[in-house]
């Protein structure tokens, strides 16, 4: 299921996102990426020691997971610290697939499975040509290149690249959720299901058969979660 999250950061915040962003000390992507990974990984990332990371974390991370959408779909359990993305010209990523698991190694409790994937969109498409998020759906080959601030969330498990930069430069912030509902199929049906209850919630709440999706929804959740 691919989800598009709109609005995840607004003009303000895009606004200081990018200016802590002018003058960013970069380093190679290959740094943090696996053995596969590292073959076709062709971009900068902003370095983890980097001072601004607090105050980009705090803008981006804290307008995400307050996003009602995202929370729906996701169900978060864990959520891990974004790496901030630069694909100059002639950059890209080439087709992989996210690792299962991820996080320091020596830290079992900062490890965390990587459910859900998710890429939030930090300067506008028509800054840069090229530079589509392609994921490999059930639904066949999807091209993503949303609006600043818009973000995409999708499952780790599919296939996906970023294409050549021809030109210009592309901004995204990317980062990992593992969700509270480990099954990929189950999670979309609870975010259908959510969907509908919430409506009802709002225009019918007194009425029985709001009772009853809503008795199912959290009894599905209590069933499925892996707490």
């Amino acid at each position: 299921m691919l989800i598009h999250l709109k609005n995840v950061l607004g003009p303000q915040e895009l606004s200081k996102v990018q200016e802590l962003l002018v003058d960013a000390n970069y380093v190679d992507g290959k740094l943090s990426a696996g053995l596969v990974a590292s073959q076709v990984k062709n971009n900068q990332e902003l370095a983890s020691g980097d001072p601004k990371i607090d105050a980009l974390n705090n803008i981006v991370m804290g307008n995400l997971v307050r996003h009602k959408v995202y929370k729906r779909a996701a169900l978060p359990l864990k959520i891990a610290s974004p790496f901030y993305v630069c694909y100059q010209q002639g950059m890209h990523y080439g087709e992989h697939i996210d690792d299962p698991v991820m996080g320091a190694s020596d830290l079992a409790d900062q490890r965390y499975r990587s459910d859900l994937a998710l890429t939030i969109f930090l300067n506008q498409p028509d800054e840069y040509q090229g530079g589509e998020l392609s994921i490999q759906t059930d639904y066949g080959l999807q091209l993503i290149k949303y609006a600043a601030g818009d973000a995409v969330m999708y499952p780790a498990t599919t296939r996906h690249q970023v294409a050549e930069v021809t030109s210009g430069k592309r901004l995204v912030a990317v980062t990992w959720v593992q969700s509270l509902i480990k099954d990929t199929e189950q999670r979309a049906l609870l975010y259908q299901l959510s969907c509908a209850r919430e409506k009802l919630l709002r225009k019918q709440a007194g009425e029985e058969h709001t009772k009853q999706v809503d008795l199912v929804y959290v009894n599905l959740v209590r069933k499925w979660s892996e707490l």
